[in-house]
């Protein structure tokens, strides 16, 4: 037997990180999980400020249906029994709005088709070309990440067929090629906050994914973003693994080529047979291994590679009646014009620290999405502006909060011109805020150490995906990879990653990893309070904030 103090170490603990974490640990594999934050889930964590939850990276998630692939891994890796999910309308979970028109995005791929149609009647044929072709662009990348295996590439091309052509275009290619209304571009775009990047520098794939993923809908778990990692961290503690928080890693082992454990900031170190990061490229092999023990190729690799944007994260409660004011569980995309690709461009830029009021920005209520997260009968909202890194570098080497005066002078600046825009909106929204805070790239760098602040690992451009991302097996023996800089982005995304690295360290199947039988996932309509159960309709009518399942 190797004398080593675990079999799996796993850097990090987001969503990649623990669908990796439960299944080996269910399979009987000694885990530990290291993570720096003093609260286990990287995008997925949430925390409190004066008694209000925010949760930063998680705003509505797809594939919870029945029959959705990502309720399959929930239920089968028994995560299901700690963990539920709150419908958001299936009239609109997305609200698009270019201008003051406002256009909703229902559950269903009929009903949308439906929908877009009346709008745009002369649209009709390739309205249906645009959806069958995102539905069958994520089939072929499907086969592609079923093995993590670059071989199968040309199979699943072949059974592709004419889509080969897509692997080198973008997502506004795709968009342009059925679709000439220049407003309904502007609406098909309009998701592309869930990728951060402008629609004329993704991969098609990741345009059509984003579409394809929320098809049937969308959910929102119950009690914030922190109940997904909750669930994910008692599934590990059933299972004998283990998890540290506030256990920063300082370095990656590596001898005669193979990753053998980690050594902590502290001194400490564990040997393992296998390491898993989940952390991103640059953390991962810049910071933790170092570029001297990296080929040429990957050190060329991670010399040149291009992270996603980052953003301003504006967090804040209201005394107000949102739904009176015509909101609901719905997430509000605002676009003033309908040139969303011009509006995604300049996020990449410090065009939010110059404007009077940014052109594009997002807007979700978590009290709407999730009624039980009322605390003192306020709402609380979240709103979100694209924004480079670079006018935040100047302050990056200051100690998280000890930063100048002119920082938080420009923290302030930003949250008033933010709500100037959300009173456009919302009209006299700003004169309810009870609570705000703004965070900013660097929040993001401390918070979540994500390089430069960014919110989806690398930029998902045509030659940063699929074959040519950050494989699972990295090029160190023993050392795998998991996140968003490896297959995709996302909860959806960044769980399969975890899962491509257990059934690899497993040499199994995925479904081989999925055998828990957890309960039937639990879904509550967000719009419709009656239907949930009377337990939790009289506790949310006084004022309760429900932290645990009943």
């Amino acid at each position: 037997m190797n004398h080593t103090d675990y079999d799996v170490i796993i850097i990090g603990s987001g969503a990649g990180g623990l669908a990796a974490a439960v299944p080996l640990a269910q399979a009987g594999q000694r885990v530990l999980v290291c993570e720096q934050h003093e609260v286990p889930g990287g995008w997925t964590h949430s925390f409190t400020l004066q008694g209000y939850r925010f949760s930063p990276g998680v705003h509505y998630i797809g594939e919870v249906q029945p029959g959705g692939s990502l309720r399959w891994v929930y239920e089968g890796l028994g995560v299901s029994q700690d963990l539920e999910f709150c419908e958001l309308n299936p009239d609109g979970y997305d609200h698009i709005f270019i201008g003051q028109e406002r256009f909703d995005f229902p559950k269903g791929k009929e009903n949308l088709a439906i929908r877009l149609k009346d709008r745009f009647p002369k649209e009709a044929s390739g309205i249906d070309g645009y959806l069958n072709t995102a539905i069958e662009l994520m089939k072929g990348a499907s086969l592609l990440g079923q093995d993590n295996r670059l071989d199968q590439i040309a199979s699943a091309i072949s059974h592709a067929g004419s889509l080969l052509r897509w692997f080198t275009r973008t997502g506004q290619e795709l968009i342009d090629h059925y679709i000439s209304d220049p407003v309904l571009k502007g609406v098909l775009a309009g998701q592309s906050g869930d990728h951060g990047l402008p629609p004329s520098q993704v991969s098609a794939f990741f345009q059509a994914g984003i579409t394809q993923h929320y098809l049937n809908g969308g959910y929102y778990p119950r009690g914030g973003g922190f109940a997904i990692p909750r669930a994910f961290v008692r599934a590990l503690k059933r299972a004998g693994g283990e998890i540290r928080l506030n256990t920063l890693v300082d370095r990656i082992l590596i001898e005669n080529g193979k990753a053998s454990g980690v050594r902590l900031a502290d001194g400490t170190e564990f040997r393992s047979r296998y390491v898993i990061s989940n952390a991103d490229p640059e953390v991962t092999f810049g910071q933790l291994i170092g570029r001297e023990h990296l080929s040429n190729r990957l050190r060329r690799k991670l010399d040149g590679v291009k992270y996603s944007g980052s953003a301003l994260s504006l967090f804040f409660a209201v005394d107000m009646d949102l739904r009176a004011a015509g909101l609901d569980s719905g997430n509000n995309w605002f676009y003033d014009r309908a040139d969303v690709d011009g509006v995604y461009q300049l996020g990449l830029t410090d065009y939010a620290l110059t404007a009077a009021t940014p052109p594009g920005m997002f807007l979700t209520v978590t009290t709407l999405k999730d009624p039980s997260k009322m605390h003192h009968g306020h709402h609380t909202c979240e709103a979100f502006v694209f924004v480079g890194y670079e006018p935040f570098q100047k302050w990056a080497q200051e100690r998280s909060g000890e930063h100048a005066a002119d920082y938080a002078a420009l923290k302030e600046d930003l949250a008033w011109r933010l709500f100037q825009a959300l009173d456009q909106r919302v009209p006299g929204l700003s004169q309810h805020v009870v609570f705000w805070s703004l965070a900013t790239p660097l929040t993001n760098e401390h918070y979540i150490n994500a390089t430069r602040g960014n919110l989806y690992g690398i930029e998902k451009s045509r030659k940063q995906v699929g074959p040519w991302a950050f494989p699972v097996q990295s090029e160190i023996e023993g050392l795998l990879m998991c996140g968003s800089s490896t297959e995709s982005h996302g909860v959806a995304g960044v769980t399969g990653s975890g899962l491509t690295a257990a059934r690899t360290i497993l040499k199994c199947h995925t479904s081989e990893l999925l055998t828990q039988h957890g309960p039937e996932l639990r879904i509550y309509p967000s719009e419709d309070i009656t239907r949930w159960p009377l337990e939790l309709q009289e506790r949310i009518a006084r004022g309760e904030e429900i932290t645990k399942t009943p």
